[in-house]
């Protein structure tokens, strides 16, 4: 029997796992025939109740990653290992023991019940609630959680005013994903509706998972939404859940706790009997504040029981965090009165709870401060209902304006565009700039409550809620699987090696460092970087059109995750992780006529002209899922299975081609790159093919393959018409063509990928004549395909083409050129200066900053990978 060791990412494990884990593991193809048979111990041997189900397959059908899920415990293991033997598993491995707790969904008529052992989720199918009530222990401590919105008609200039309408989100459909034994999700979608009667419009499609596992006490909660408006009208002023929280106890035994920053809580009762003139009693203030209930008041001094109707009562409060370096606490006894500032700080951890004596809710929000502006509000908690909102966006910021940043500069001809992306690198078209249809996930985790915790015990949950615990296998297992192409695990076993190793570590460490730095926070900005440095300003070119954020321009996404398969750092994950949830929810549109598209890097996000697949390609957004199960990116994975229709719609090389006046999409033939857009349009089936099946995906995929090796010159043609019935390429094209991007946006690790999973001769030729001609010298180029080759640059970055030919080939001459090219062509990365810091101080800059050589992430993140993928082909050649 085969076993694996998973590991927590942090290290050592976590004090208590509330709600449960899941995470994906791979497996070698053949090794696994279904998820039946895996089975979960911990480290000290013993069987723990799991779940596993398959994410993606092998061509023959074995198992090529599996989803695996853990219910919730007081007491984690350090470790786990999952055992498989290729048949059935050991009986009684998945549950160890019949009174082992089980999650388990009811569904009754119109509503449906979650029952994890510990609480009970009622879900409405429909309706303006999200959930109908939330308990434990038999008592209600949430209930009618909702969506809500503010819409504001405009932006006043001076003296000006606005109007803001709320709205609630109506849930329109609901399905069972999954119902247990260990893990059970429920994902709810619906839009926004007005809350004033008489209709309206509806906007903000939203989708709602809640994860529930067995003998949780919380539940996790992943919100996305759509952003569908008009930018030139309308202003997203306010984005939250809201829940309803029964209270019944005393004032003096209702408990708010608000999480502050560094572990700190705000810890107060509505009604405080601390600090007044007359002191109630120890016993009485000591557990006032511990969160227990207090004892009968007339046991307390008399001086104090008798005038409790004079204590204030405060029904309300409000945390706003409104940048990433500085939240504001408040309170008011209730509206119509002022507020009385409690205190401040830098970043809140985005918890707060409100409870009594039977019970409460805690709500914490993932990435709090650093996806700016939230909010968390209490209300009404003097009286017998009070709510408790997560603002996901803050009602107190500055409304979402996400119209165009300029008037398009007099643009309005293709050869004014052009003109236009020779100075500021901006590839600009009247309408083009245009938000609607990104989209943005939040993540939430709520935790049921059977009394006020202790105030220890409410900080470890406001951690947990802020950066989950994770179980992941090691790296050396991860590559024995044979997953995600050539990489293999950190060595330094030779000074060589460790000195590339210990450069790629710089690399991350920069721009990890320029994150915190340069504030690379915000709602919309959260989780990507930009694209390169002003030395003059000693700012990145934030405002310079094309050279402001990325927008995964040359593969940082791919250069992170295969920097954490190779390391298994918990921060370089939570990096990519980042990157990934921003890449590919802000950057790709969700709807309208680009969707399935990405943006190209603009100041904006949304910015370019140039909608294409190279930017939303599954290739990017494959890692995470895979590792982690997550079913938001699932979502988005299916949204991209028709992406080859886009090119119905959008001519990605609309402005360049040559052929432009006879080119007519409409009559069936498109043209299609085979760099970038075949690269993605192949991530996408290939991903699409292992994870549901779909004969459609394979067969693009297998015959698109085919005919690239059938074209008399393979990749170097460049380009091929598509036939978008057939799903195939015409073969009979005879032309040499090459660009410095084909390879470089994912089609290098997926052509490695496919070669070794399809068994195709002809396409592995294609490829390899590709790998060895692209650096040839000219005389060699010309020589295989009768003339040299044009557009040859990014010589470092293709070194790994060299590599690939040569490790295929076992030619070590060419291995020897794979690290010639990589010194030759990167000469600004390859000495010693290139990689060390000056640090800048006011006044030139408004922070202290540090301040590298190594100034643009597309250089960085090609530097990464032709370091990676050379050094796992062709790293025993390296001198």
């Amino acid at each position: 029997m085969a076993e694996t060791l998973i590991r927590w990412i942090d290290g050592g494990a976590p004090a208590e796992i509330s709600g449960g884990t899941t995470w994906g593991m791979p497996f070698a193809r053949g090794t696994l025939p279904g998820p039946d048979s895996l089975a979960v111990q911990d480290a000290e041997g013993k069987p723990v109740a799991s779940q596993a189900w398959p994410l993606a397959t092998w061509p023959d059908g074995s198992v090529k990653w599996a989803g695996m899920a853990l219910g919730a415990t007081d007491t984690p293991s350090g470790s786990y290992q999952v055992k498989f033997d290729g048949g059935a598993a050991p009986s009684g491995a998945r549950q160890p023991a019949s009174s082992a707790a089980k999650v388990t969904v009811t569904e009754e008529g119109d509503a449906l019940t979650v029952d994890t052992g510990r609480l009970q989720m009622v879900i409405n199918r429909s309706g303006s609630t999200l959930f109908s009530s939330l308990t434990r222990n038999g008592s209600t401590v949430a209930r009618d959680a909702r969506l809500v919105s503010l819409l504001q008609d405009g932006v006043p200039e001076g003296a000006g005013t606005a109007r803001r309408d709320a709205f609630t989100g109506e849930v329109a459909h609901t399905t069972v994903e999954q119902d247990g034994p260990v893990r059970a999700v429920v994902r709810l979608e619906g839009r926004h509706r007005p809350d004033a009667s008489g209709g309206g419009r509806e906007w903000l499609p939203f989708v709602v998972r809640f994860y529930f596992y067995a003998n949780a006490r919380s539940v996790r909660m992943v919100h996305s939404f759509i952003w569908d408006g008009d930018a030139e009208r309308d202003f997203l002023a306010g984005l939250g859940v809201r829940f309803t929280v029964p209270l019944e106890a005393g004032l003096h035994d209702r408990h708010v706790r608000i999480a502050g920053a560094d572990g700190g809580f705000l810890t107060e009762a509505v009604r405080g009997l601390t600090g007044l003139r007359r002191d109630p009693g120890t016993e009485v203030r000591e557990a006032q504040i511990a969160g227990r209930p207090t004892p009968p008041p007339e046991t307390w001094n008399p001086e104090v029981s008798g005038r409790l109707h004079l204590i204030p009562a405060w029904g309300d409060y409000t945390l706003a965090q409104l940048t990433a370096d500085g939240f504001e606490l408040r309170k008011r006894t209730a509206q119509g009165h002022g507020w009385v500032g409690i205190s401040g700080g830098t970043r809140s951890a985005g918890f707060c709870a409100l409870s009594d004596t039977r019970g409460g809710l805690g709500v914490g929000i993932k990435d709090f401060w650093q996806s700016h502006p939230g909010q968390l509000d209490i209300r009404g908690a003097a009286g017998s209902d009070a709510t408790l909102t997560a603002w996901l966006y803050s009602p107190e910021a500055q409304p979402m304006d996400l119209r165009f940043y300029h008037d398009g500069l007099g643009q309005d001809t293709f050869e004014e565009q052009l003109e236009g992306l020779e100075i500021t690198y901006e590839d600009y078209e009247p309408g083009f700039g245009n938000a609607t249809g990104i989209a943005r996930t939040s993540e939430l985790t709520l935790f049921a409550y059977d009394s006020t915790p202790p105030t220890e015990s409410l900080a470890a949950d406001a951690a947990a809620a802020a950066q989950p615990a994770l179980l992941q296998a090691t790296p050396e297992y991860l590559h024995s699987a044979g997953v995600f192409g050539d990489w293999d695990p950190v060595d330094r076993s030779t000074p060589a090696r460790a000195r590339l190793e210990d450069r790629l570590d710089f690399l991350f460490d920069f721009y990890a460092g320029q994150v915190e730095q340069r504030r690379w926070y915000g709602f919309w900005n959260y989780g990507d970087v930009m694209h390169t440095y002003d030395v003059d300003r000693h700012v990145w070119r934030y405002d310079v059109g094309g050279y402001a954020w990325d927008n995964s321009e040359l593969s940082p996404d791919l250069w992170l995750w295969y920097s954490y398969l190779r390391s298994g750092r918990a921060d370089v994950f939570r990096f990519a992780e980042a990157m990934t949830r921003h890449t590919g929810e802000v950057d790709v549109y969700h709807l309208g006529p680009w969707k399935g598209l990405g943006s190209r890097h603009n100041v904006q996000h949304w910015g370019c002209s140039a909608k294409q697949l190279r930017i939303s390609t599954p290739a990017y957004r494959r890692f995470y899922y895979y590792l982690t199960a997550d079913e938001r990116t699932g979502d988005l994975l299916a949204e991209l299975v028709d992406s080859d229709q886009n090119f119905l719609g959008l001519d990605p090389v609309r402005k360049v081609r040559p052929d432009a006046g006879t080119y007519r999409p409409d009559r069936g033939a498109l043209g299609v790159g085979l760099g970038t857009d075949w690269g993605s349009l192949a991530a996408t089936w290939l991903t699409d093919w292992e994870r549901t099946g779909n004969p459609r995906s394979r067969d693009r995929l297998l015959g698109t393959m085919a005919d690239i090796g059938a074209l008399k010159y393979g990749f170097l043609t460049g380009e091929a018409l598509y036939d978008l019935d057939k799903g195939r390429f015409g073969t009979g094209r005879e032309l040499i063509q090459v660009s410095h991007l084909s390879a470089v946006f994912g089609l290098v690790e997926i052509c490695s990928e496919l070669v070794d999973l399809v068994d195709d001769p002809a396409f592995e030729r294609a490829w390899l004549q590709y790998c060895r001609l692209f650096l040839a010298t000219p005389e060699e180029q010309a020589e295989a395909v009768g003339q040299p080759l044009e557009g040859i640059h990014l010589t470092q970055a293709h070194s790994r083409l060299t590599a690939y030919a040569a490790a295929r080939l076992e030619d070590p001459e060419l291995a020897a050129r794979a690290w010639e090219s990589f010194a030759e062509g990167g000469e600004h990365l390859n000495h010693d200066s290139a990689f060390t810091l000056r640090k800048i101080e006011p006044p030139h800059v408004l922070l202290p900053v540090d301040e590298a050589p190594t100034v643009s992430t597309n250089d960085t993140a090609q530097f990464g990978l032709a370091v990676i993928q050379n050094l796992a082909l062709v790293g025993k050649h390296l001198r």
